[in-house]
């Protein structure tokens, strides 16, 4: 079997995975560097003209007063920051373990899922204090590519044994 094809679902649901985290990595650093030169004013004044034209249903139901409020913190300046860093960082660690899951770099694949694990426990615990309805979807999404990360690394180790296992 050719090491350019999927052996399997779990390894073409591992490639798939890796793709989308690799596009999504790269979003989060254009998203980071948009965030960090548009004034927080154009965000406060685009969550009221999304609040007042009714776009969310009714302007003091639930979904406007999170998307009110999520505007206020960012306005505040600290969470401008924290949205800049965190989406740069995630971003850049994204795309270099990509980088290196798609390579195949065995040493890359624990790595990758304590790395990852480590965004989800800070994913969730942000999403506790900030009451944040975004980030425990991420957090679920990383948590599923960890699964997906340590079937495909048991799978390239087995293949690896095998293959010296053959050679010896």
């Amino acid at each position: 079997m050719s090491e350019d094809k999927p052996a399997n679902s779990t390894e073409k649901l591992f490639r798939i995975a890796i793709a989308l985290k690799g596009l999504d990595g790269a979003l989060q650093l254009v998203g980071a560097l948009i965030l960090a030169f548009i004034p927080s004013t154009a965000v406060t004044g685009f969550a009221h003209a999304v609040i007042t034209r009714d776009l969310l249903g009714d302007p003091s139901g639930t979904l406007a007063r999170h998307l009110e409020l999520a505007a206020e913190h960012f306005a505040d300046g600290s969470t401008k920051t924290f949205a800049v860093v965190y989406l740069l960082a995630h971003g850049l660690i994204k795309l270099a373990l990509v980088f290196a899951l798609a390579r195949k770099w065995v040493r890359a694949y624990p790595v990758a899922m304590v790395v990852l694990a480590a965004f989800v426990v800070y994913e969730v615990y942000r999403a506790i204090n900030t009451g944040s309805i975004a980030l425990p979807f991420f957090a679920a999404l990383d948590a599923v590519i960890i699964v997906l990360v340590f079937r495909e690394y048991r799978q390239l180790r087995r293949q690896r044994r095998s293959a010296q296992d053959t050679a010896q």
